[in-house]
């Protein structure tokens, strides 16, 4: 059976969610027909005309970039920009434009995973976790059908918690009800007062799973009428957020510390502030735009944050606590082409998964 465009962006949102997307971000499917058979797929940074003309030119009818090419409504296509001119090549020519942002960022194999590879940090957690993203739910089971129910639970995405699977909690009860005329109880009958020995289960869950976990619920619990609550959680979850932090293997000199940053990260030029009087151990990165990670970055005690598109002022932020290590917004997510290839070659063999040989780095370096 051929692959549709719509088997390869639900399997992308399948490893980052489109629901952990920052509010101001447009990831997704934005140009294209879901439907339609995968010719070949091209991977870029950036979508621009050269990128859509490479795409027509090597066959492939869907582009998977990671900034997205519309962030705002289009209201006219006269061509006046090269939104507008990309996105119209695109339509004459059958091509998907699929874009994978903000919720790359956020997932801890995404982006920042990338560069913390890059640069050799072990011991990563997300430098700043996102509150806003779980929910618990609390279910009541007949003991003989726990395993059954529990299990579904956790094949629809419940009971993750970090590098640990299948958790729950449970305690023991006792369950009453009394049927009515009209009902089908699966254990009493209509007008009789039952006790049934019941197991009171919690998990956590994504939010953005939510559906699947209550469809999977009502599957497999055995009443005709399952009782359940759902909390939303301000846990911070440790899966999801901005930023990474990690450490060296050993601690190094700063100057040394940015000379291999500058060769790991193949960059022509970095912007840093002062260097300081101590060695690099602990390292908090940001692909893309990262200054607002500065204050979380300074109390995590990291040494130093790799990010790029610090303003001027922002620079003096650091005050003395921290090195700050702009490596340019393009540099710092160009790799995330490896992390695309990576994931859809695990998945998809059938046709070509190529990287743009476009170079959409729109700064020169004189």
């Amino acid at each position: 059976m051929a692959v549709k465009i719509k088997d390869v962006t639900n399997y992308l949102e399948s490893i980052a969610p489109r629901a952990y997307q920052e509010s101001y971000d447009n990831s997704g499917l934005l140009v294209g027909d879901a439907q339609a058979g995968v010719t070949g797929i091209l991977i870029t940074l950036d979508c621009t005309e050269a990128v859509v003309q490479e795409a027509i030119d090597s066959g492939c009818n869907l582009v998977v970039a990671h900034h997205p090419i519309v962030f705002k409504g289009l209201k006219k296509f006269t061509g006046s920009s090269y939104v507008e001119r990309t996105v119209m090549l695109a339509i004459r020519h059958d091509i998907a434009l699929y874009a994978i942002h903000t919720n790359l960022d956020n997932v801890h194999t995404g982006v920042n995973r990338m560069i913390a590879d890059k640069i050799g940090l072990t011991n990563l957690r997300i430098l700043a976790p996102r509150p806003d993203t779980l929910q618990k739910l609390v279910t009541f089971i007949p003991e003989a059908d726990t395993e059954k129910v529990l299990a579904a639970l956790h094949e629809a995405g419940a009971g993750q918690i970090g590098e640990y699977k299948n958790c729950s909690f449970r305690v023991e009860g006792t369950g009453t009800f009394l049927p009515t005329a009209a009902a089908n109880p699966h254990i009493s009958q209509a007008h009789q007062q039952e006790q049934v020995r019941e197991i009171r289960a919690e998990v956590i869950f994504p939010t953005h799973r939510r559906s699947d976990l209550l469809a999977a619920l009502r599957k497999n619990h055995p009443y005709e009428e399952v009782a359940y609550y759902i909390t939303p959680l301000i846990n911070e979850n440790q899966e999801v957020g901005a930023g990474m932090i990690g450490q060296l293997a050993t601690p190094i000199e700063p100057l040394a510390f940015l000379q291999g940053l500058k060769s790991s990260m193949n960059l022509k030029m970095l912007r840093h502030t002062a260097i300081l009087p101590k060695n690099i151990q602990k390292v908090a990165i940001c692909g893309g735009a990262g200054s607002f990670l500065l204050q979380d970055a300074i109390r995590a005690e990291a040494d130093v944050l790799v990010t790029a598109d610090f303003k001027y002022h922002e620079f003096f932020d650091a005050d003395g606590r921290i090195v700050i290590a702009d490596i340019g917004h393009y540099e710092s997510e160009v790799f995330t082409k490896e992390l695309l290839q990576e994931v859809l070659m695990k998945k998809f063999h059938t046709f070509a998964n190529i990287f743009s040989k476009t170079v959409t780095n729109p700064i020169s370096y004189l």
